[in-house]
């Protein structure tokens, strides 16, 4: 729901690798791939079951995806790599990223941003056409198989309203080392639909003050140079994005999932003005009782 600062603090020590991290997500997930419109509404929604497979000693990973569409047969679709991709970053939990490390005009653009929690992943893949227009949203909700952990409620307005204050790790697209930093994200309903965020990174930093609109599952903030939309979806998630990409302006897509009533992750990929892929963060954050 917001841009991370680029404010520089102390680096984690001896973090896990890639590799490791990846290896967190190690199982069976059951599931749904859901596409959505922009506006919330349900298109199409695919059960579906990934098993991610570790071969090798753990140095190799088997990836199989079971696709089983309404009123069409049955899909599987295998990948197998022993290496990850420069437009892949995981997190020490598990939580990763991967996308286009460059957007430009009159070319397709997009990422998948993933988050877990115990035996819960959510991931969401965010699309945009040659036009530059969002063209696809797919939201995946899944659980190790045999869990029977229940699914969180669609997210309301009201479940975000209060002060959040959490951490911010941060890993870079050149590979300098991860940044971690204090946050605090207030979020204010000023009545007549409108609500006020106010984005606080440091103490000597000013907060950053928006103003956005609701509209059923929307909420837009067009003060800034480039448009942001939020997109509240089921299972606690949030999907964050410019409906349509403004031209040398930098933007970010993101993915939030309130795990409980006071405690909200989001994942934030950024792309500084000329499109090339910048940063990726992950924010953990707790609302404060007054």
């Amino acid at each position: 729901m917001s841009i991370p600062s680029t404010d520089h603090s102390e680096p984690m020590s001896q973090p896990l690798s890639q590799w490791q991290r990846l290896l967190k997500n190690a199982g069976t997930w059951q599931g749904s791939f859901t596409q959505v419109s922009p506006y919330g509404e349900i298109l199409i929604d695919t059960p579906t079951e990934v098993a991610l497979l570790p071969q090798k000693d753990n140095q190799a990973m088997r990836q199989e995806i079971h696709r089983d569409p309404s009123g069409a047969a049955p899909k599987t679709t295998v990948l197998e790599y022993s290496s990850l991709s420069r437009a892949t970053l995981f997190f020490e939990d598990g939580a990763f990223s991967q996308g286009s490390t460059q957007w430009g005009p009159f070319s397709e653009f997009g990422a998948e941003l993933g988050l877990i929690s115990g035996d819960r992943r959510l991931r969401l893949v965010q699309l945009f056409d040659k036009t530059q227009a969002l063209k696809q949203i797919t939201l995946i909700r899944e659980q190790l198989k045999g869990s029977r952990t229940p699914e969180r409620s669609p997210l309301k307005v009201s479940d975000l309203i209060g002060t959040w204050e959490g951490k911010s790790v941060t890993q870079y697209a050149d590979l300098q080392p991860e940044q971690t930093q204090q946050t605090q994200l207030k979020l204010e309903d000023i009545g007549g639909d409108r609500l006020r965020q106010t984005l606080t990174f440091s103490q000597s930093s000013p907060p950053i003050v928006s103003t956005g609109t609701i509209n059923g599952q929307t909420i837009q903030f067009s003060e800034g140079a480039q448009t942001v939309q939020v997109l509240l979806l089921p299972d606690g998630a949030s999907a964050t994005f410019p409906p349509q990409i403004t031209p040398r302006q930098p933007l970010f897509l993101e993915v939030g999932w309130l795990l409980n009533a006071h405690t909200r992750q989001r994942m934030i990929r950024c792309y500084d003005a000329a499109g090339a892929w910048v940063s990726l963060t992950l924010v953990t954050e707790h609302k404060q009782s007054f």
